[in-house]
């Protein structure tokens, strides 16, 4: 198993072995950044899935994009901005004013 540091880390593959894959992963020392090599079991690995998502729009976008040349219309696969949240008022309230009490007061 990897030493602690390296749990959860991710990185690069860049060798494979019979019983082990070769990982690439950054460490932080002291204010520098060091990547260093390790060679780990493949019980303990995963593949990342960050680009899960961004390989989903991919699809879906060509997929709009062949139905909008069948149907000979333009089409933009931009990402648009979301819309502002809607505005509401709120109503007026009396004003309450809290005034410190004097120190003897207090006991």
């Amino acid at each position: 198993m990897p030493f602690k540091f390296y749990h959860g880390r991710t990185g690069k593959v860049f060798n494979v072995n019979p019983r082990a894959i070769g990982v690439i992963v950054n460490k932080l020392v002291g204010n520098r950044i060091i990547p260093k090599r390790i060679h780990v079991r493949v019980e303990h690995l995963r593949p990342s899935q960050c680009r899960a998502a961004f390989v989903a729009r991919i699809q879906t976008n060509d997929a709009k994009k062949t139905a909008a040349n069948k149907a000979g219309k333009p089409i933009s696969t931009k990402r648009q901005p979301g819309t502002p949240a809607a505005g509401f008022a709120l109503k007026k309230q009396s004003v309450q004013y809290q005034n410190p009490m004097a120190f003897r007061e207090c006991f």
